[in-house]
């Protein structure tokens, strides 16, 4: 049961790192781009500090649970949750050769846990 624990505290990592990064691409559309002080009040920006602030917390419970050589490569899964957001809600170009970069993630990180 503990390592269920362990490996949802580390997915709740990735999905608040990921929610996080989510909020600060609206923050810096919304402001229209690197305008710094729309940014600082921006609460799509501080919302994403927030979340980032408690993947950070979150960190520490996973990194006393898991060895760091499993739970840091297994966050590179964040990459491929972003695409999906990027593709639906920013419509980025889905191309071949990123879903050739999931894959190889996928794959990578299903080795590193094996």
């Amino acid at each position: 049961m503990s390592i269920f624990i362990s490996y949802g505290l580390l997915f709740l990592n990735i999905m608040l790192l990921v929610s996080g990064q989510i909020l600060f691409k609206l923050g810096l559309e919304s402001s229209g781009g690197l305008q710094w002080m729309k940014l600082f009040t921006s609460m799509y920006v501080w919302s994403g500090l927030v979340l980032y602030g408690a993947a950070t917390v979150i960190w520490f419970a996973v990194l006393s649970r898991l060895p760091l050589s499993i739970a840091y490569p297994l966050q590179s899964i964040a990459y491929v949750l972003a695409l999906i957001p990027a593709f639906f809600l920013f419509h980025e170009t889905m191309s071949f050769s990123k879903l050739i970069g999931i894959a190889l993630i996928i794959t990578g990180a299903y080795f590193i846990v094996k």
